[in-house]
């Protein structure tokens, strides 16, 4: 329902514009105000939606009850009204923020037309505010996805170097074990680029079989090979102005090796079955769970192209290399698991969590997790270094 605000002295013109409103649409609620004291007032303790406003009024005229009025509320939508009005009292009305101003007597069709579009304005910002606030929302909940937990010296070396890299278009090798969260680092050094606005496209080179690669990085032509029934475009333009995260990339055959070293010295790519280049800009950033200088020397990995990749190299520890994170990332997941099954999150006793701290964490952060959702589906609550033994192996 909207609510609109009638400020204006004369009782009698307050009872016309009033029912005028009225008669246009039952629904609206209208709300008087003799002066501009009183309005102000009214406007601190409700959100209208409109307000229609005479200027030369006691205690406080019209211009004052709109400055006042929109630092108040700044989306409010004023419309002025005045029987002693000129162009320049009209002209200092919509420089103040006015959205329109109309003579008394007003005419009824010109006063409903305003009414109605202010209205329709008053929609579109609010519905713009809430899709506003959803993207927000999204936006929280993909950065929460990958939430780097910890505070040990390894995570905190790794952020800061995070921070150094972020604002540059300088290239990234992440390496480590598997499971220990390569791709977050890859999503914080997107999420604090210049290219945040633009889309983070992910290869798992590992996933895709080898003859298929070269069309999943470059893309394809109609016809090019069997199953090509339409040209398409490959990860490379698809991360155009953003950033392309190639994961595993110690997997990747030596011919697409030697296309991509192409892409990234000459910001140039050519679809499978084509012959037209296509500029790309794009920041590579990549991670490996392999020794990358032991694959050069087996003749497995392009040396130079290794020397493109890791400008900046960022090592990831193992889960076992930093144990005083594991409170901390307990916690976390149970939280997060908890959420997703809509109960409360449980809590692990201070002797479950010790000996959750000196297990063999060979799968990681990975592993960690699956055990905690393990502990939080079968264990008691708080959860117990019974259920540890009895669930944990």
């Amino acid at each position: 329902m909207m609510k609109i605000l009638i400020i204006e002295d004369e009782q009698a013109i307050r009872n016309v514009l009033a029912n005028i409103l009225k008669d246009e649409n039952k629904k609206w609620e209208i709300d008087e105000a003799e002066n501009g004291g009183i309005a102000l007032e009214k406007i601190k303790e409700i959100n209208y939606d409109l307000v229609l406003c005479d200027i030369k009024m006691p205690v406080k005229d019209g211009l004052e009850v709109l400055e006042l009025g929109l630092d108040i509320n700044p989306d409010l939508t004023f419309i002025m009204i005045s029987g002693h009005g000129d162009i320049e009292t009209a002209v200092e009305c919509i420089k103040k923020g006015a959205y329109d101003y109309i003579q008394k007597p007003p005419d009824l069709n010109r006063l409903l037309n305003s009414v109605r579009h202010a209205l329709d304005r008053k929609n579109l910002i609010t519905q713009n505010k809430s899709l506003q606030e959803e993207n927000k929302a999204l936006k929280r909940k993909v950065s929460d996805k990958y939430e780097m937990v910890g505070s040990s010296q390894h995570l905190q070396e790794i952020q800061e170097m995070i921070d150094k890299v972020a604002a540059t278009d300088a290239r990234v090798l992440i390496v480590g074990p598997n499971g220990t969260g390569k791709e977050l680092v890859a999503h914080h050094i997107h999420e604090k680029s210049d290219r945040n606005k633009m889309p983070m496209v992910e290869v798992n080179c590992a996933a895709i079989p080898a003859e298929l690669i070269e069309s999943e990085l470059f893309g394809h032509m109609k016809g090019s090979f069997t199953g090509a029934h339409k040209d398409k475009a490959g990860k490379f333009e698809q991360a155009n102005k953003g950033t392309l995260f190639l994961d595993e990339i110690g997997d990747m055959s030596l011919s697409a090796q030697a296309k991509v070293l192409r892409a990234l010295q000459e910001k140039k790519i050519t679809r499978v079955g084509g012959d037209k280049e296509i500029s790309v800009d794009v920041r590579v950033l990549a991670a490996t769970n392999k020794n990358l200088k032991k694959e050069i020397a087996n003749g497995k990995f392009r040396e130079d192209l290794y020397h493109r990749l890791a400008v900046i190299l960022i090592p990831v520890p193992a889960l076992n290399d930093r144990k005083e994170d594991i409170p901390e990332l307990i916690e976390h997941f149970a939280q997060k698991i908890a959420e997703g099954q809509g109960k409360a999150p449980k809590s692990f006793h201070k002797k479950a969590i010790e000996k959750l701290k000196n297990k063999d964490w060979t799968g990681n952060i990975r592993e960690l997790r699956n055990v905690v959702e393990r502990l939080v589906i079968l264990g008691n609550n708080p959860i117990t270094e019974q259920d540890v033994e009895d669930f944990v192996k």
